[in-house]
């Protein structure tokens, strides 16, 4: 009878090495890189854990504006070679995108309407602005008014001021506030009023919300998803878009202040 030989000890550790080695390259070493507009950003990075566990894909979340000139904003980073598997912004800049061959045509799906509110620094008593005529009283009264110089910013120094007809009084007392939130400056005493997406104001701590800007003055936006043209990972990037836009993951996007697309029965 043979007798018996027991395994060398150095194979059987090297055997164990690489079967750990393949398991930790298994599915978890997927990963997207996402470009997110802040307004969408809170609900991204709530959701990020539950779709990394249930796909097995990591996420890298870059933040940038939807718009503007800043070095961050989206456009900007693609424009410049910078890559990203999914993108998502305002539609309009989307749009943009897809015309530019810079996003897959045919990819865009809409994920959220987004409305636009009033921030105050905590502590200070918030005005009132149920109709249109308390928001004009307010914005004339206030000392200095803070707006993003993304989507929402855009609508407020180029449109709602106009619509109010404020425009010339607000001309030397509303700021764009680039490269970080609003709700920042106004967290810090730089400015008085603040005007940002609902969603990109709820995280900022030192800031007590007004409201959402009256319907007759309110601007809704919807973000939208897509997928860059040069992204190799286009499965697994409609697979997180999917997901986005899944019942799963519509009390998350509630809670940041975002209201979800209906999606077609």
């Amino acid at each position: 009878m043979r007798a018996f030989a027991p395994p060398d000890r150095r194979r059987v550790l090297f055997v164990l090495a690489g079967a750990l080695g393949a398991a930790a390259a298994g599915p978890s070493a997927r990963r997207l890189t996402v470009m997110v507009s802040g307004a969408f950003s809170t609900a991204l990075n709530r959701l990020a854990a539950a779709f990394t566990q249930s796909r097995g894909i990591d996420l890298t979340i870059v933040l940038g504006a939807s718009m503007g000139d800043t070095a961050a904003a989206i456009p900007n980073r693609l424009a410049r070679g910078e890559r990203a598997d999914v993108v998502i912004l305002a539609r309009d800049s989307l749009t943009r995108l897809v015309a530019e061959g810079r996003v897959r045509r045919g990819s865009e799906a809409d994920l959220v309407r987004s409305s636009i509110a009033l921030a105050v620094k905590a502590g200070v008593r918030p005005p009132p602005i149920g109709d249109v005529d308390q928001l004009r009283r307010v914005l004339l009264a206030a000392k200095s008014v803070a707006y993003s110089d993304s989507a929402s910013g855009v609508y407020v120094s180029g449109e709602l001021f106009a619509r109010l007809g404020i425009a010339r009084e607000m001309a030397a007392k509303a700021f764009p506030v680039s490269g970080r939130p609003v709700g920042r400056a106004i967290a810090s005493g730089e400015y008085e009023l603040g005007f940002q997406q609902l969603s990109e104001l709820l995280p900022i701590e030192g800031v007590t919300i007004a409201g959402l800007l009256p319907p007759e003055a309110q601007k809704v936006t919807v973000f939208s998803a897509g997928i860059p043209a040069t992204s190799a990972a286009v499965d697994d990037a409609r697979a997180l878009i999917t997901f986005l836009r899944s019942p799963q993951a519509t009390p998350t996007i509630r809670q940041t202040g975002l209201e979800p697309m209906e999606r077609p029965a």
